[in-house]
C-alpha cells in the first residue's frame, strides 16, 4: 500500500516533531530548546500543509500562517528571556533560570 505525497509529509512531521521533542527533553542550553521549539513549530505547519493537500483545501496554508505568527512572537520572547537569563548568571543553562526570584 503506498502513502502518496500528503502521507509521506505527515510521515515526515512526526520524525521532524519526536526529533524537537526530544531536543527539548535532552538538552539544558536554553538556545538548543528554542531551536528544538522551533522545529516543533515547523512539523506542525507541514502537517497542516500535508493534511490540506490530502483533502484539496486551503486550510492547511493558513494555520501554517499562524504557526509563523506564533513561531516569530515565541522567538522574540525567548530570545528576551534568554538574554535576560545571561544577564543575571552569566549561563544559558535551563536549570539556572529555576534560580532567578523576582
Amino acid at each position: 500500500m503506498s502513502l502518496g505525497l500528503p502521507g509521506w509529509g505527515l510521515v515526515l512531521a512526526a520524525a521532524l516533531f519526536a526529533l524537537g521533542l526530544a531536543g527539548v527533553l535532552a538538552r539544558r542550553n536554553l538556545l538548543m530548546i528554542l531551536i528544538s521549539i522551533e522545529v516543533m513549530l515547523n512539523a506542525a505547519g507541514l502537517a497542516f500543509i500535508a493534511a490540506g493537500a490530502a483533502w484539496n483545501q486551503a486550510d492547511g496554508q493558513v494555520m501554517f500562517l499562524f504557526i509563523l505568527a506564533v513561531a516569530a512572537s515565541e522567538v522574540a520572547i525567548g530570545l528576551a528571556l534568554a538574554l535576560r537569563l545571561h544577564r543575571e548568571t552569566n549561563s544559558l543553562d535551563a536549570d539556572a533560570a529555576s534560580r532567578m526570584r523576582g
